[in-house]
């Protein structure tokens, strides 16, 4: 995503920002129809990048220091993401029906980190697209910020699903030993626990965000 990016970043000037607007329409509409029915989690942030691709292309000509910071957010909740789930072993939607029992307090990181990747209020994943939305708006894209930040949703549903997989259900198992998170021999890494504030807790630093975009 970094290298398409900054193509359009650098030649932006010189490209009719209807024609962007449109691509990122498209871009936000195909990722969250794409990811609604994916059961690989791999898919599930292919078609999320997809999506997170579209709001950033849409203020690329307008504002092109918010498309940065959209991008760095972007990053830290997707690395986030993906440690949480390599640390789990969890690679698709059933693997994580059955990671409660095991990790409990790494399930609930799993929660905030989807919700987040989702954009749902007041995680950080919000703060991009409340300023994009606020950028379009300024901009006189009334009905484009409209559409987007309904098209939006479908991502949100389909994060919501995960959610729902991993906190509401439970995989059968003829195991009756409810507690193995007693012992299991966890592993652990020294850049999760800052991944994990970055990519949840940053909206008390929007009213700072936007005085500086």
């Amino acid at each position: 995503k970094i290298a398409p990016l900054s193509i359009l970043y650098q030649i932006s000037p010189s490209i009719n920002p209807n024609l962007l607007v449109i691509m990122a329409a498209v871009s936000v509409l195909a990722g969250g129809w794409g990811g609604l029915n994916q059961t690989q989690l791999r898919k599930v942030l292919a078609y999320s990048s997809i999506a997170h691709m579209g709001w950033m292309i849409a203020v690329t000509t307008y504002n092109p220091t918010l498309t940065l910071l959209n991008l760095t957010i972007y990053i830290m909740m997707t690395l986030g993401a993906f440690m949480l789930f390599t640390l789990n072993s969890s690679t698709t939607t059933l693997s994580l029906s059955h990671m409660w029992n095991k990790l409990p307090l790494m399930t609930s990181l799993v929660l905030m980190t989807m919700l987040s990747l989702g954009g749902l209020p007041p995680l950080s994943g919000f703060i991009p697209k409340w300023m994009i939305i606020h950028e379009l708006t300024k901009n006189d894209m009334i009905a484009t910020a409209m559409f987007m930040a309904t098209t939006a949703l479908l991502n949100l549903y389909f994060y919501m699903r995960l959610t729902y997989a991993t906190a509401l259900t439970m995989f059968p198992s003829t195991n009756t030993m409810k507690m193995k998170w007693q012992f299991e021999n966890t592993k652990n890494s020294i850049l999760l626990p800052p991944l994990i504030v970055t990519s949840t807790m940053l909206l008390p630093l929007t009213p700072m965000m936007l005085t500086l975009f």
